[in-house]
C-alpha cells in the first residue's frame, strides 16, 4: 500500500505553503510547519550563503519538516538587439520617476544546475524536502539528493512535464494550474501554454501517473482544498493565501495593492521578469499590453530592468510597478497569522468531508 502525502512528508495535514521567492521567510515556513502543514522557503533568488542562512534559521524555529525550492531555468540566450529595444521601450517609464534604466541587462539569478556549491550545501544541511521550479536538475543531482534521504518534488503545468518528473525519480508532482500566482513553472517558456486550470490538470495527471499529485493554483480556503481532494489530489499547495500573514515578507506596497479593492484583477505577463507570471494587474501590466508586439528579454534579464523600475517608482511613492505576484483567488484572502490560517483552512476542509 502506498503512503499518503502526509505520511510521505511526515506532516499532519495535506497542506503545503508555496515557496514564493522574495515573500516566504523562515518565520512563515516555520509557522506553517509547526501548525501541521509543510512550510517552504523560496531560495531560487538566493546565493548559497543566503540559502544556507535561511535553512539554518528555519531549523532554529521548527523541528518539523520544511521544503526548500530552487529554480532550474535554462541560462538566457543573449540578444543585444532585443535587450536594447526593451530598455529603450522602458526608458519613458524610468524618466517618469527621474531615473535611468540599466545600461545593460544582467543575469541576476543563477539556475540550480545540479552541481557545485548549492548542491554541496543542500547535502550538508539535508532539509526534509527539496523542490524544483522551471524544470529539473540533472539526473546525478536527483540521485544524490535522494540517496541523502531528501524527498523531492517538482512543478508541472502539463502532462508532458509531469511525465518527465515521474521518469526522473522525483517523489511528488506539484500540478500548477493557470490560476496560480507567481511564475508559471513551465520547463520551456517558449512552448505553447495550453493554460490548463488546476482542477482539470489534477484529474489529468492522476489518470496517467502513479506518484502523488499536489494541486496548486486558485486555492484559498478549505472548500477549495476539499474540491481538489475530491477530484483526486493528494494534497494542496497555497501561496497567495499566505501573503497577508504577518510572517510573510510582502512589503507595504504589496500589501496595499492587495487591500486596495474588493475586486482585484490579476494578469499573466512576461514583461516584469522575462517569464510568464501572474500578478495583480498594475501599471507594469498595462505597459506590457501596450508593448505586446515587442520581444521581452528572457528570464531573468528582463527582471533586472523590472526590479530597477519598481524601485524607482517606489522611491517616488508609486506602487504600480511592483512584482506583486498573486493568484486568481486573491479576493478571497484573509489576514491573520500563519498558524491561525492553517488551523482555519483545516477546519474548513474537515467540514467538506462530512
Amino acid at each position: 500500500m502506498s503512503l499518503s502525502l502526509t505520511q510521505l512528508l511526515a506532516i499532519d495535514f495535506p497542506l503545503i505553503q508555496a515557496p514564493m521567492a522574495g515573500v516566504s521567510t523562515p518565520e512563515l515556513a516555520a509557522a506553517v510547519s509547526n501548525a501541521g502543514g509543510l512550510g517552504s522557503l523560496g531560495l531560487g533568488a538566493s546565493s548559497v550563503a543566503q540559502a544556507e542562512q535561511s535553512i539554518v534559521r528555519t531549523r532554529a524555529l521548527t523541528a518539523r519538516p520544511f521544503n526548500v525550492n530552487l529554480f532550474c531555468h535554462r541560462p538566457p540566450a543573449r540578444d543585444n538587439a532585443v535587450e536594447s529595444a526593451w530598455l529603450a521601450a522602458c526608458r519613458p517609464l524610468f524618466s517618469r520617476f527621474a531615473a535611468e534604466p540599466p545600461r545593460a541587462l544582467a543575469e541576476i539569478y543563477t539556475p540550480f544546475s545540479g552541481s557545485g556549491d548549492m548542491l554541496d550545501m543542500l547535502l550538508a544541511q539535508a532539509p526534509a524536502v527539496v523542490s524544483f521550479h522551471f524544470g529539473l536538475p540533472d539526473a546525478a543531482a536527483i540521485a544524490t539528493l535522494r540517496a541523502k534521504g531528501i524527498l523531492l518534488s517538482a512543478t508541472a503545468t502539463n502532462l508532458a512535464e509531469a511525465r518527465q518528473i515521474q521518469a526522473s525519480g522525483i517523489d511528488v508532482i506539484i500540478a500548477q494550474g493557470f490560476e496560480a500566482g507567481g511564475h508559471r513553472g513551465m520547463f520551456d517558456p517558449q512552448a505553447v501554454d495550453y493554460q490548463t486550470g488546476t482542477l482539470a490538470l489534477v484529474q489529468l495527471l492522476k489518470r496517467h501517473l502513479a506518484i502523488p499529485v499536489v494541486a496548486a493554483g486558485g486555492i484559498m480556503d478549505g472548500a477549495g482544498i476539499g474540491a481538489m481532494m475530491t477530484a483526486g489530489a493528494d494534497g494542496a499547495q497555497l501561496g497567495t493565501a499566505f501573503l497577508l500573514c504577518p510572517e510573510s515578507a510582502a512589503d507595504e506596497s504589496y500589501r496595499r495593492a492587495i487591500r486596495a479593492r474588493r475586486e482585484t484583477p490579476t494578469w499573466m505577463t512576461a514583461a516584469i521578469s522575462g517569464r510568464p507570471a501572474r500578478c495583480i494587474d498594475n501599471d507594469f501590466c498595462r505597459f506590457a499590453r501596450r508593448a505586446a508586439d515587442l520581444a521581452v528579454p528572457p528570464y531573468p534579464l528582463a527582471y533586472d530592468a523590472g526590479k530597477a523600475l519598481a524601485a524607482a517608482a517606489r522611491a517616488q511613492g508609486e506602487d504600480g510597478f511592483g512584482a506583486h505576484w498573486a493568484g486568481q483567488g486573491i479576493n478571497l484572502i484573509r489576514e491573520m497569522p500563519a498558524a491561525a490560517l492553517v488551523a482555519t483552512l483545516m477546519e474548513e476542509y474537515r467540514r467538506t468531508e462530512k
